[in-house]
């Protein structure tokens, strides 16, 4: 089979497209025959050896994939050989046959193209579990949104939206700013070209958003928590500025406000019944139509170098996929 492989750090030059050996699963594991692959952001990282954890060399980047169930490992009971799957792979995506373990991949409904279930399990999981499980977001709340154009973004947008919350998507450019309109954003900020902070407070009459679901990280981290409200949730999701804030510690106890991480990865492994159940219902969400993937662009495999280039310029708008 042919994969993507990441054999030393550093950019998506250095990457190649191989043939490599078929993979056989291990007994709580699926062996994918991938039809897709969504990119993210931390695939950009974890080739460069600056995400949370970095697999051993060789390894494909890539951390979720939608196709057909290849081959089972011994004790999976929930899936059969052909059943149509999204699967979280954390690494390995970006190829013709990918592993997962078996908990965390899914059955799609026969409405969701592989294209769209390629690029809705990460960012749309992710997004779920900040919001319901982890801030326990409630109906009527605002919820301000960072790098609303990005997957992380358009997810919470849509899930926030469905939750009957009043949405405030911030991003880069007017352009990125009408997609999220067209997603269902009540309100919008261009923090490149206005003061994060005071639009915020104009918008919420002074109280401030109840929620703030956070992506990017750096500089615009603080002046967004500074337009928090009283007992609010900051929502730490990924850092894709690049940098990592800071954050003064008299900021939250002056609004009795919490910062909140949000780790999925650490989530699907170690809660696979309550991630499972959450899937469950972003499915239920997608085949009755109330969400729908956002795909920017999609790639043949052969083209991963420009997808990651794409990724990395921050041009996107939603999701991009590569086809196998």
């Amino acid at each position: 089979m042919k994969a993507v492989i990441c054999r030393n750090y550093g950019s998506p030059d250095l990457l190649t497209l191989e043939d490599m050996p078929s993979l056989t699963p291990e007994p709580n594991e699926v062996i994918v025959d991938v039809k897709a692959c969504g990119l993210n952001f931390p695939d950009t990282l974890i080739i460069q050896g600056k995400y949370q954890f970095q697999p051993e060399f060789p390894f494909s980047p890539g951390g979720e994939v939608a196709g057909t169930v290849k081959s089972i490992g011994s004790e999976v009971k929930h899936l059969c050989v052909g059943d149509r799957v999204m699967a979280g792979t954390s690494w390995g995506g970006m190829a013709q046959e990918a592993r997962s373990l078996a908990s965390n991949a899914f059955k799609i409904p026969d409405s969701m193209s592989f294209e769209s279930a390629a690029g809705s399990l990460m960012t749309y999981a992710t997004a779920y579990h900040a919001l319901v499980d982890r801030a326990a977001i409630k109906s009527g709340e605002t919820v301000l949104v960072l790098g609303a154009a990005g997957g992380i973004g358009v997810a919470s947008i849509q899930i926030a939206k469905i939750l009957g919350c009043h949405v405030i998507a911030c991003a880069s450019t007017d352009d990125k700013l009408d997609f999220c309109s067209q997603l269902g954003a009540d309100e919008t900020v261009n923090y490149m070209s206005e003061d994060l902070k005071t639009r915020v407070k104009e918008i919420t009459n002074g109280q401030g958003a109840d929620v703030i679901v956070d992506p990017v990280g750096g500089r615009f981290a603080e002046p967004a928590f500074r337009s928090i409200a009283r007992f609010g949730r900051y929502l730490v999701v990924g850092f894709a500025s690049g940098e990592i804030p800071s954050i003064a510690w008299n900021l939250p106890l002056l609004k009795s406000a919490s910062i909140v991480g949000v780790f999925w990865g650490s989530f699907f492994r170690n809660n696979p019944e309550d991630n499972a159940q959450n899937v469950a219902q972003l499915l239920r969400w997608f085949d009755d139509g109330q969400m729908s993937t956002q795909l920017y662009q999609v790639y043949p495999l052969s083209a991963f170098k420009e997808a990651l280039d794409c990724l990395t310029n921050k041009e996107v708008k939603g999701k991009i996929v590569l086809l196998p």
